[in-house]
């Protein structure tokens, strides 16, 4: 495993008794059927997006669930795999928000480079069968990363995309951070709520408002 701040957190909830049981039912279905992200990418949001530095949280739904799409850090697909429908949606937004051109690709480290941590409510799926890992386990995982970063008293944004992530905004009271919700940016709902939110640049005005440097939201 990669070794960062997050190590010891995730090495903690890896012995408890729920993530056990999750770890069994993941053994199994990667065994028998086909899973995303690939088993060695499922905490890759947490390797490039190390806890001291985040700023921004994004928090979607679950992974993508065709092929050679997710990788471990939500909405990102790695270049020279077509940009997908949600994140072309995002990249509308910032459009419409910051005035930055449509990228040509969808990996999204520059993001995380810059300390925005790309998280989904669930981190597993099977091919072709959204939300299909959901209630096995990775809610109480995802309940707990944040309920983490609720105790770290720097500046941070949650920015909650869709019922499953505005759900979890019960945890985050601290009055250090920003939490803003939206509707999920895909094609279903991205135009209830979801264009016109300006979570971008209403991310990087409480950054500066709070002596921080603001996220640079243009994929290169």
């Amino acid at each position: 495993m990669f070794q960062n701040e997050w190590t010891p957190f995730l090495k903690a909830e890896f012995e408890q008794p729920y993530f056990k049981q999750l770890s069994a039912f993941l053994r199994e279905q990667y065994a028998t059927k086909t899973i995303y992200p690939p088993r060695l990418e499922v905490f890759s949001s947490f390797e490039h997006a190390d806890m001291k530095d985040i700023k921004v949280v994004i928090l979607g739904q679950d992974p993508y669930h065709q092929p050679h799409q997710a990788h471990g850090m939500c909405f990102s697909v790695r270049k020279g795999v077509k940009i997908p429908p949600s994140l072309m949606n995002i990249y509308k937004e910032i459009h419409d928000d910051l005035g930055y051109e449509i990228p040509s690709h969808g990996y999204l480290m520059d993001w995380a480079n810059q300390g925005v941590l790309l998280l989904n409510t669930v981190l597993t799926v099977e091919y072709n069968q959204a939300f299909s890992h959901r209630n096995q386990g990775w809610e109480i995982f995802t309940d707990h990363v944040l309920q983490k970063l609720n105790t770290l008293d720097q500046p941070m944004v949650f920015l909650l995309w869709g019922r499953p992530a505005q759900n979890k905004a019960a945890f985050l009271n601290n009055p250090n951070h920003l939490v803003l919700k939206a509707a999920h940016p895909s094609p279903l709902s991205a135009y209830q709520g979801f264009f016109g939110c300006r979570h971008f640049s209403k991310s990087n005005r409480f950054l500066i408002e709070h002596g921080c440097s603001p996220i640079d939201w243009r994929i290169r």
